[in-house]
């Protein structure tokens, strides 16, 4: 395994690829940066975890919106003649983006604890 070191917001790191993976780790690496820099210089964040993680999570969204998502599915369940029947059905983009909102609240929610 290779290893390389590289720059991700004025700090070094120094990472393990595999041989030939060089080129998209620098790919990742210039993405991380990027993405970490913008929050930075956004001025609102100064942790650099709290940065990290925000990074992160906008990363996995843009990845997440290329990639065709799978269906929130709501079972609902209603009486027939014969017994209880389940019925499934897609709750669409409005639920997902809400659950993504409830889920980052909730990272957030100790906000206040870092500097």
């Amino acid at each position: 395994m290779k290893q390389l070191e590289v720059q991700i917001m004025g700090q070094s790191y120094l990472l393990g690829c595999p041989e030939g993976g060089e080129q998209r780790l620098l790919e990742a690496v210039e993405k991380v940066d990027t993405a970490m820099c913008k929050i930075r210089d956004a001025g609102k964040v100064k942790a650099r975890d709290r940065i990290a993680v925000l990074a992160a999570l906008n990363l996995a969204f843009d990845v997440a919106d290329r990639a065709p998502a799978p269906p929130v599915l709501q079972a609902t369940s209603f009486a027939s003649n014969d017994g209880t029947v389940t019925a499934l059905r897609d709750l669409g983009e409005d639920v997902r983006l809400a659950q993504l909102m409830v889920r980052l609240d909730q990272a957030l929610a100790d906000d206040g604890r870092l500097i």
